[in-house]
């Protein structure tokens, strides 16, 4: 029994171990092979769809911009970020290889492992980023939408320039010192924040605001918002103007109607002409067309000494495409004249003063042209008790009235000038004055001609009215030669028409009889240029200093 029983027993046991060894080979060798399946299968999927190899990488950089991109040097980073580097680039739009569309010195892409399988990117920085807009594109873009969203993206110390038609010349350069792009992707608007230096003005703009989502059928249509800071803008740069000008505002719309309002401030505002300071401030609204550069202007209200001048126009691209043209309208309707006029003039005070109401529109065409030379202006204007700030030219006018109603003193108070009014055409810095009008206490006159604003020349022609005979304006031998001319006017039944002329230059303007314009002697004869002997009144000649 006994060896029976050990029997079996001998030789279950050595027959189990024997069972037991293959099977345990086998799991191994399965797992082994699992094993290597598997990490076969991760490498493989990691090769495939590792978002941050050179050739996916670049795939995205060209679907974004397309272009061409070439890359000099790449590095894939691991830890502690997932990523990778690339130096060199440049991206190629179109045939002209010469003007890369973009070129970035280093390009550093930052992930995480988390955010991978979302297609996220953390951050991409920029550093000596440049962008080349050329006049006009070689060929469309046609961008892809992106499944990739990207966290921020900073580009401080880029530039970006703007090529013009004129190829001899320089491109318009903007230097961004600082710009920082947020939330970036095709399921909302961006957030940014940019620092840059604008050219012209020269000066600096802050900016923060909203953009996009990017309209890709429509791209005028992409919304964008924000606000706004200029501060330390030269306008001197503008030739003819100068100051530095500050302004705050925001704006609001898409690239094609962009709503912009604001204040502006230039406390040492001035013609250079005049050399004469003022604080000029200003509160506009306006609207931009960021596809075309385009500027229009809905209201500006400007305030400058005592005068108030309210405008409205545009700047705009021209039927020939070259440069921006302005066309704006101007009106003042309770202003003061020696405000307007102490702008243009290098004496320490304006000719005269009073009140003035204006309407006029001004052309400001592009190009290099000093500005008195290249604005055109073209008014009307009215001035009510105007009073000259020379005493001597205010004894001239005094005079001329004294006589005008046969007085022999001039009147005290001073004569004040009435309803002084006119047309006005500004062109090559000259300008033209036609059916100029002004009264004083006896006379009244109506005048044509030119005055100069560049040399200060003045040549004006025309008759006056008076209340009294010719001789008694004067007194010796100009007397005697006026009273030889009382009968050439004694059928006058309203008075006397005297032909008379304003010449000289500012500074030494001279007030005299003009008598051989014969047309002048009848009321609302045609205006025209004749030369003219002239007899100058009593006290004509006055020093301006």
């Amino acid at each position: 029994m006994s060896s029976a029983t050990a029997s079996p027993s001998a030789t279950v046991t050595p027959a189990g171990r024997g069972a037991k060894t293959p099977w345990s080979k086998r799991v191994i060798i399965l797992a082994v092979a699992a094993a290597v399946i598997l990490v076969s299968a991760a490498a493989i999927l990691w090769i495939r769809f590792w978002p941050f190899g050179q050739t996916s990488v670049v795939q995205d950089l060209e679907q974004a911009s397309d272009s061409r991109v070439q890359v000099q040097s790449f590095h894939a980073t691991y830890f502690p970020h997932p990523g990778c580097t690339l130096s060199g680039l440049t991206f190629i739009h179109g045939a002209d290889t010469a003007h890369p569309l973009i070129a970035i010195e280093k390009l550093t892409v930052e992930g995480s492992y988390l955010s991978m399988l979302a297609r996220h990117v953390s951050r991409i920085t920029a550093e000596g980023l440049h962008i080349f807009v050329p006049s006009q594109a070689s060929q469309p873009f046609h961008t892809q939408r992106s499944t990739i969203s990207i966290g921020e993206i900073v580009a401080n110390g880029a530039t970006l320039e703007f090529a013009g038609h004129d190829p001899d010349k320089s491109p318009l350069r903007f230097d961004i010192h600082e710009a920082t792009l947020r939330d970036i992707g095709w399921k909302g608007a961006l957030t940014y924040r940019v620092r840059v230096h604008n050219p012209e003005p020269p000066g600096e703009v802050t900016a923060s605001g909203k953009f996009g989502v990017w309209n890709q059928d429509n791209p005028a249509q992409t919304a964008v918002s924000g606000k706004y800071r200029f501060e330390h803008a030269d306008l001197s740069v503008f030739h003819g103007i100068a100051g530095m000008l500050s302004s705050v505002g925001k704006f609001d719309g898409t690239l094609g109607h962009i709503d912009i309002s604001g204040s502006t401030d230039t406390p040492d505002f001035k013609v250079t002409l005049g050399g004469h300071p003022v604080q000029l401030v200003a509160d506009f609204s306006a609207y931009v067309d960021a596809m075309h550069g385009d500027t229009f202007l809905k209201r500006v209200d400007a305030h400058f000494g005592k005068t108030r001048v309210v405008a409205s126009g545009s700047v705009a691209g021209t039927a020939q495409g070259k440069g921006k043209t302005a066309l704006i309208d101007l009106s003042s309707d309770n202003g003061r004249i020696e405000d307007m006029v102490g702008l243009f003039v290098k004496a320490s005070r304006a000719p005269m003063s009073g009140a003035v109401t204006m309407h006029a529109r001004v052309e400001i065409p592009p190009g290099d042209r000093p500005f008195l030379k290249k604005i055109s202006l073209r008014g009307n204007f009215g001035i009510g008790g105007g009073e000259f700030s020379q005493p001597s030219t205010q004894q001239d006018v005094d005079k001329l009235s004294a006589g005008a109603r046969g007085e022999k003193n001039a009147p005290d108070p001073e004569t004040a000038l009435t309803d002084l009014a006119g047309q006005v055409v500004l062109a090559n810095g000259v300008a033209n004055f036609a059916d100029l009008s002004f009264g004083i206490p006896g006379a009244h006159a109506r005048m044509y001609g030119t005055y100069n604003l560049i040399n200060y020349k003045i040549d004006l022609h025309g008759h006056l009215r008076v209340e009294t005979k010719i001789s008694n304006t004067e007194s010796g031998a100009k007397a005697l030669l006026l009273k030889m001319m009382d009968p050439i006017f004694k059928k006058r039944k309203k008075g006397e028409i005297l032909p008379v002329r304003i010449s000289g230059d500012y500074n030494h303007p001279s007030f005299g009889l003009d008598l051989d314009d014969k047309k002048t002697q009848q009321p609302g004869a045609p205006s025209h240029p004749a030369a003219s002997k002239t007899v100058p009144t009593q006290g004509s000649q006055s020093n301006h200093q």
